[in-house]
């Protein structure tokens, strides 16, 4: 037991630092102006020449089409295929984009994805590069989940296909090639909220095993009454938060009456969840609920690894890839797949 903890203490401390003026230090709300200072220089200096606008009823409809273009050119190393798994009760199927190592045999681990967006854009094929990654150098399989967008389809619509396409994927192991056994979930800021929120589903329902949850800066919180919330961050500022929160839970956002399944860190018993891993970067709104939600998965006994990296804002590691945060996060998840999926055959 005393390993263990021991163990949790030296994940819940995983903290990389990037250098920042050392009087540069702010209690409480931050403006641009003090963001802008603490930021990582790579990526301050990438957000200088592309802003990220905030994310409105007026900015959606042209942010859209640029998450679903095309990415870089894919390898031939991984397989590719498409299934589609039955929808919730009146709901439609829910297309889901499988990853597979070529020329991979047995059955392999596989990661569940959510992708990011705010819950109001994005797609599932936006990860591929990704995958392209993890699945050879894991030996994993990876399926993501084209779930529904609000506000076209609020809460609970987007989390009901999630869990469908678990439900699919442990259901049909054996035809995709996977270890029932070890099947996880993950996702990256919205996406990273419902792979927490179907992890409470599948717990509460007596549903399929999850074996781990893989939460990258995790969107857990409508209500937005953390400190960092507030702050005048780049990429996605409050304004955004409030708008893809209100797309998808309309007039109930913030109110007393909004499920764990919606929102996470909604949740008072976070007790028989799968091991974690949560990261997020220092100058992200969401800090304050996602150290807030692994001191509690740690409260609860659920084995949690957090990492916290100065310097970085929301979905850095997308934006500005070769930053240092980015890096650091890249080579920390990828250790935690080691643990959790392994590592590729040699």
């Amino acid at each position: 037991m005393a390993e263990r903890e021991a163990l949790i203490t030296t994940h819940l401390c995983a903290v990389h630092v990037s250098p920042c003026a050392p009087e540069a230090v702010y209690v409480g709300g931050m403006d641009a102006d003090a963001v802008a200072r603490l930021l990582d220089p790579d990526i301050r200096a990438a957000l200088e020449l592309f802003p990220f606008p905030p994310i409105n009823a007026d900015t959606l409809p042209l942010m859209r089409p640029a998450l679903a273009a095309p990415g870089p050119e894919l390898s031939d190393r991984v397989v590719r295929s498409v299934v589609h798994a039955p929808g919730a009760a009146g709901s439609p199927d829910v297309a889901l984009h499988v990853h597979r190592p070529a020329g991979a045999t047995g059955p392999l681990p596989c990661l569940v994805w959510m992708h990011g967006g705010g819950l109001v854009m994005g797609v599932a094929g936006m990860d591929n590069a990704r995958f392209d990654v993890w699945c050879t150098s894991h030996n994993m399989i990876a399926v993501s989940v084209e779930h529904r967008l609000a506000p076209e389809t609020p809460f609970p619509g987007p989390v009901d296909d999630c869990y469908a396409s678990l439900q699919y994927v442990a259901d049909h192991a054996a035809e995709l090639g996977v270890d029932a056994t070890r099947i996880g979930v993950g996702g990256n800021s919205a996406g990273a909220g419902l792979a927490a929120a179907i992890a409470l589903m599948a717990r509460d329902r007596g549903g399929p095993h999850i074996s781990s949850q893989l939460l990258i800066y995790p969107m857990i919180d409508d209500r937005q009454i953390t400190v960092s919330s507030s702050w005048d961050v780049p990429i996605w500022p409050a304004s955004s938060n409030t708008f893809g929160w209100t797309s998808y839970l309309g007039d109930a956002k913030g109110t007393d009456g909004v499920s764990p399944y919606a929102a996470p860190a909604r949740a008072t018993d976070l007790s028989g969840l799968p091991p974690a891993i949560i990261v997020v970067g220092g100058l992200d709104g969401f800090v304050d609920e996602d150290i807030d939600y692994a001191r509690r998965l740690n409260s609860a006994g659920v084995p949690v690894e957090f990492h916290l990296y100065a310097g970085a804002p929301h979905g850095y590691d997308v934006m500005v890839p070769g930053s240092a945060p980015a890096l650091q996060l890249g080579l920390d998840v990828a250790r935690w797949l080691d643990r959790h999926y392994g590592t590729a055959e040699q």
